[in-house]
Formats: structure tokens, sequence, C-alpha cells
């Protein structure tokens, strides 16, 4: 579930991190299947034991920890992952421990993951660009323009709700956050793209940024299956402000008129107000 708020609010989380060496690397055991490592984890010991993390960045929905030796470890939490500094919500399902050195006493980066379907990747800096590049990442929903939005999309004849979650137009909005911003831009999750006029392209960026950062000021949503944690095991807050998602059957909060209505788009489910939200 984590989305671009949910991992920027874990970037920010192990920011303290930063400038520490790594010392160590352990994959706890435990009875389940373990998460993909890349190289496999002999390899990937070698190539970070004694590196300096520089930065601590976001790709999307991916964590980026920087190396001295310009490598990067990419974390993608995918459905379940989260990092913690901190114990995580059990043992059973950590999956990967940094330990770490002449840090701000920071003395671990934990990567936990109920469901085992998150990634751990080491990239050298001269293969980024073909894993990771342009190519194959669309621009931050946080640094996009309003009119190259509109120019990776409009052509596009899916439904404006199916076109926001391809992270290769654009990185870091999922199925959450697509329904917040198109409920709060006033249009149809069904709309097509090619039909959409300038001035929604226009609303649903403004809006696309006003709902990231104010989710990301609330530290993401936990939801009720209270997966999704920050770096210091608490919840995040932004589900209390949650005007549609996961609330059908229920009044809208914006018009006061209408009930929520949910529908499935792309096997994943939409949630929105046939008044404020006219096809």
């Amino acid at each position: 579930m984590p989305e671009l708020p949910e991992v920027e609010t874990m970037r920010r989380g192990i920011l303290s991190a930063s400038g520490a060496v790594i010392s160590g690397v352990t994959r706890p055991p435990s009875p389940l299947r373990s998460i993909l490592i890349e190289p496999e984890l002999r390899n990937f010991r070698r190539r970070v034991i004694g590196r300096r993390i520089v930065t601590i960045g976001r790709l999307g929905k991916r964590i980026l920890l920087e190396l001295d030796s310009t490598d990067r470890i990419v974390i993608e939490p995918r459905m379940t992952g989260l990092v913690f500094l901190t114990d995580p919500p059990d043992r059973k399902h950590l999956r990967l421990v940094l330990e770490l050195s002449d840090g701000n006493a920071v003395e671990q980066i934990l990567f936990w993951d109920q469901r085992g379907l998150g990634v751990v990747r080491l990239v050298p800096s001269e293969d980024f660009d073909a894993l990771l590049g342009p190519a194959k990442i669309g621009p931050d929903a946080l640094v996009v323009s309003a009119e190259e939005l509109r120019l990776r999309l409009q052509s596009s004849r899916r439904a404006i709700k199916v076109a926001l979650l391809d992270q290769k137009a654009l990185a870091g909005i999922g199925n959450l956050y697509a329904s917040e911003i198109l409920h709060r831009a006033g249009v149809h999750p069904e709309k097509l793209c090619h039909r959409l006029r300038k001035d929604a392209w226009q609303r649903i960026h403004a809006e696309m940024l006003v709902v990231l950062h104010d989710a990301i000021a609330h530290q993401g949503s936990t939801l009720r299956d209270g997966t999704y944690r920050i770096a210091r095991d608490a919840a995040g807050s932004y589900q209390f402000h949650h005007r549609v998602y996961q609330r059908h059957g229920k009044p809208c909060t914006t018009c006061g008129r209408a009930e929520i209505v949910r529908i499935v788009q792309a096997q994943r489910s939409t949630f929105y107000c046939p008044k404020c939200q006219k096809k």
C-alpha cells in the first residue's frame, strides 16, 4: 500500500542515518520465504559493508540510500514493506537489517515486510538509468508541472484513474491518493484522458499537490489493517482526512447530498461521489 506520502514519511524518518557507515548486513531468521535481495546476500554484504550513507532520497515509491561508492541501495516496499529505525511490529516479518556505526546514535535501519513482496537492490551508478531512469519511471508527482502532466497523459484512451497509477507516466501515485485527488478535482474516475479539457488537467495537478503535501504533513495513512507505521513505529493520521477512500455507503463530506460509491477499475477499488464527480 505505501504510496508517495508514506514512502516520503519513511525517508524522513530515517534521515538521521545519513552519514553513518554500514557495519553489517543481517537477514534475520524467519520461517517465511525471503524477500528478493539483489545481488545475493554475500555479494551484497561485500559491496556495502564499510560504505558510508551519503544521502537518503526517494524515487516515486522507492527509498534510495546513496553510498560513498556511488552505488545505491534501492528499497521498494511494494504492498506492505516498511522502513524503521526502532523495533518493528514483530520479528517474524523482519526481512533485512543494516547495522550502522559512526552516525548520530542511529544503530540500524530495519526493513519489515508482512507479505514479503518487497525488493532490496544494490544498483551501481552506471546501471541506475537503465533500471530506474526516466525511460522506466515517470517524473515525481511532487515536482511534475501541470503542463507536463497533461502532455504525458492527455493522448491516453485509458480512464484517468487508471492512467494516474502508471508509474512510467507519473511516479508516486497509487490507488488511495488517486481517488482522493480526483474527488477534490471534481473529475469522474472513469473519464477518459483524451476527453479531459485543459482546465480539468489543471485542477487535477493542483489538487494532487494539495493532497500529497497534506498527507505528508500527517505522515501518511494508516488504514484499517494497521500495517503502515512511521519510522518510530507510530500510526500516520491522514486517514482521518480521507474524503472518499474506503468510505463507500457513507455521505459525501464535500457535498453532503450523495453517498460515496465504490467501483472496480483495473482490478482495484475506486471511490468517488456521483454528485461531485459527474461523468
